[in-house]
């Protein structure tokens, strides 16, 4: 029997609302990776639609648990960040993967801070500056086009895209040192949206979209970045990765709007995982 790989996954936690690690824990753990997780705080709800949530940060808990892990000589094959609720935690991520990473170990931040043409309320332009010391010590980094425009300094600009301008945005991203993109929100039309991979190491540039499904999500972008990991950690390469990551969001987002489900608890990933595993060759 083959050993497991091993993740570590640096998110916040919800009790309610599919979304960081309550949707990085059941994917990637369905995807045959034991999936060790840091958490940077405990809420009662995700944020997106809910009020008098509560909050309690874990900032001071993160490194005592690095540095047990480090005293039990813990190895990982994979590094995977997620919401960072401050500089504070994003410098000890850094230091986290400094600690951790060995050859072999895959590091993917996903910047999230970003949406829409605006940062989220409780950060500035100076925590994307920040994101972008982190983002330099990955492999793999997932941001929206949001995100992308605030780290590289420039405007944003809204969908439809060409294919000129969003290559030159990986092209532009890869140059912060991650030599692995994966731009999120790509659409060329108002009939489909998807990602764009871009592997500096080969020069390969490709796209995974989708039918359009009108609406907001709440935790899709937790959804993509999971099934992505989980499928390159079972040796697909990144474009194909990107593919099975769109399809099992997408899938996702449309059972929960055939149901009718509040959209404030997440999308229903869960029935979809026969098919995800099945799509990723594990099954």
């Amino acid at each position: 029997m083959q050993k497991l790989k091993r993740v570590a996954a640096i998110h916040d936690i919800s009790g309610i609302g599919k979304c960081s690690l309550t949707a990085a824990l059941p994917i990637i753990s369905s995807m045959g990776i034991e999936t060790n997780v840091i958490p940077t705080a405990v809420l009662s709800t995700q944020t997106g639609g809910f009020s008098d949530f509560t909050y309690r940060d874990l900032t001071d808990d993160m490194q005592p648990i690095a540095e047990h892990w480090k005293k039990l000589n813990i190895k990982f094959d994979a590094i995977y960040s997620g919401f960072l609720g401050s500089l504070q935690q994003i410098n000890i991520v850094k230091n986290f993967i400094k600690d951790f990473k060995h050859d072999g170990c895959i590091v993917l931040v996903d910047p999230a801070m970003a949406d829409g043409g605006s940062m989220y309320s409780t950060f500035d332009l100076g925590f994307a500056q920040k994101m972008t010391e982190l983002c330099a010590v990955a492999d793999i980094i997932i941001p929206n086009f949001t995100e992308a425009a605030f780290m590289l300094g420039e405007e944003y600009v809204p969908a439809p895209y060409t294919k000129e301008y969003v290559e030159t945005m990986l092209k532009k991203l890869s140059a912060l040192g991650p030599s692995k993109i994966v731009l999120t929100g790509v659409a060329f039309d108002n009939n489909e949206v998807g990602s764009a991979s871009y592997d500096s190491q080969t020069g390969e540039i490709s796209y995974a979209l989708a039918p359009l499904v009108e609406g907001y999500y709440h935790g899709t972008g937790d959804v993509y970045a999971s099934t992505l990991l989980g499928a390159y950690m079972n040796g697909h390469s990144l474009a194909n990765a990107a593919r099975i990551a769109v399809d099992f969001t997408r899938n996702s987002i449309v059972r929960t709007k055939q149901a009718g489900t509040d959209v404030r608890f997440g999308v229903n990933f869960e029935h979809g995982i026969p098919d995800l595993l099945k799509a990723a060759g594990i099954i």
